[in-house]
């Protein structure tokens, strides 16, 4: 659950940074693909989202 909400408030942020262009110079992107990662090692251990 924590992880779930984790992914989503990075996704969130992420596009918040997109659409103002204001991206802190990479790191909202670093932050998306951890989030993408921590949301894959979840499917693959096969929990789901």
């Amino acid at each position: 659950m924590m992880l779930e909400l984790i992914a989503i408030v990075l996704v969130v942020l992420w596009l918040l940074g997109l659409l103002t262009s204001y991206t802190l110079g990479g790191l909202i992107h670093v932050l998306l693909i951890i989030a993408v990662i921590a949301i894959l090692l979840r499917l693959i251990r096969g929990r789901g989202l």
